[in-house]
């Protein structure tokens, strides 16, 4: 089997660059708005393609743009879907629901500790483990990334924002597609109480980049570097810098809850989260691209990147209150975090981390209640 990730020489996971960057705007001489016409595909297990989700649900575009989910199992081949050939006559029903699901697919069960051992990595439970390509009836995601470009040779990344009228891909970016779904460009399909969801307000953007930039090279990304370093002292190296910075969010979300305490009071613990975000007084994009990390950290990270100095739960107060803040208070959040796919996905897709595939049914609760 082939290397499901890049390194250097010294032993440091490398990213991928995307490579499709392109945008939708009224001004855009191609990629211009419209219902219908864009199509995300995603993984349900990955933080980035998590982060569209979320921002699509929030914006109130899931009527607008249609989505498809991939199988939790990452194989030798890359993602795939199921073959609705083989499970359902009526493709009308399943391909209508794809406009309406908010995370994609039957998700967000609150605690996923059962048993995982009879669940196979070829399993072919309809909206469960994955949905249908239902536009090509493709099997791949890499399927997608042939039809946009024949000669393409890189790896078959999600998430993909596709566009129906030119059948290719307008971007594969997380950090830019994100940006797209909350500007203005959509707001003639939604109804007034999502056209006033701003989640890059301008008062804010110079912070949220600021966060944004070091949260990624150190937290979103960090995770990852730990987790896939094939040398001890990178590891090792990479892990404390993890840390470091996990320790650096709750010092800034420790202050901001005190100061909302001093505000409001401490028995007024509403309110209080009705403010509790990473930047300013309200839900942003930077609150989006920490919590896809964040609600991986106890249920995967911890054990299987080793990112384990301490648990969000039992070391991180702040950032523990803060997520499930999210959680449990912001449908588009909990709806969109299927911890099934979280788990499977990494346990059994990295097999040079975890060769014999099994998965760790804790922690229990995935997420503990406010």
């Amino acid at each position: 089997m082939s290397k499901q990730w890049a390194t250097s020489k010294n032993g440091a996971f490398q990213r991928q660059v995307s490579s499709f960057r392109e945008t939708i705007s009224k001004q855009h001489p191609i990629y211009k708005p419209a219902k219908g016409r864009y199509w995300l595909y995603v993984s349900l297990a990955c933080p980035w393609a998590h982060r569209t989700l979320i921002t699509r649900d929030l914006k109130g575009l899931s009527s607008v743009i249609g989505c498809s989910v991939v199988h939790w199992h990452l194989d030798e081949k890359g993602w795939r879907f199921l073959d609705m050939e083989k499970l359902v006559e009526d493709k009308e029903s399943f391909l209508e629901h794809w406009h309406d699901a908010a995370g994609g697919i039957e998700t967000a069960r609150e605690d996923a500790s059962r048993s995982f051992a009879a669940i196979k990595n070829d399993s072919q439970r309809f909206m469960v483990d994955a949905s249908n390509e239902p536009h090509y009836g493709y099997k791949r995601i890499s399927d997608l990334y042939y039809k946009s470009e024949p000669q393409y040779s890189a790896r078959f990344t999600v998430p993909i924002l596709w566009d129906l009228e030119t059948q290719t891909i307008v971007n594969n970016e997380s950090s830019e597609i994100i940006r797209i779904l909350n500007s203005s460009a959509f707001d003639e399909f939604v109804d007034d109480k999502h056209k006033k969801v701003d989640l890059v307000p301008e008062h804010l953007e110079a912070q949220i980049d600021d966060f944004n930039s070091w949260v990624y090279n150190n937290i979103n990304n960090g995770v990852y570097k730990a987790g896939f370093a094939e040398k001890a002292d990178v590891y090792e190296s990479e892990v404390a810098n993890v840390f470091e910075h996990l320790d650096k969010v709750e010092k800034i979300l420790g202050d901001k809850y005190a100061a909302l305490e001093d505000k409001y009071g401490k028995d007024d613990r509403q309110k209080a989260l009705s403010e509790f975000f990473t930047v300013g007084e309200q839900l942003t994009e930077a609150d989006i691209r920490l919590y896809t990390t964040i609600i991986r950290f106890d249920p995967v990270y911890v054990q299987h990147f080793k990112c384990n100095f301490t648990s969000i739960r039992a070391g991180y107060p702040f950032i523990h209150l803060w997520v499930r803040n999210l959680y449990w208070n912001y449908d588009a959040f909990r709806h969109t975090t299927d911890f099934d796919h979280i788990k499977l996905h990494y346990t059994r897709s990295h097999t040079r981390i975890n060769p014999l595939g099994i998965t760790p049914l804790g922690p229990k609760p995935d997420i503990r209640h406010l």
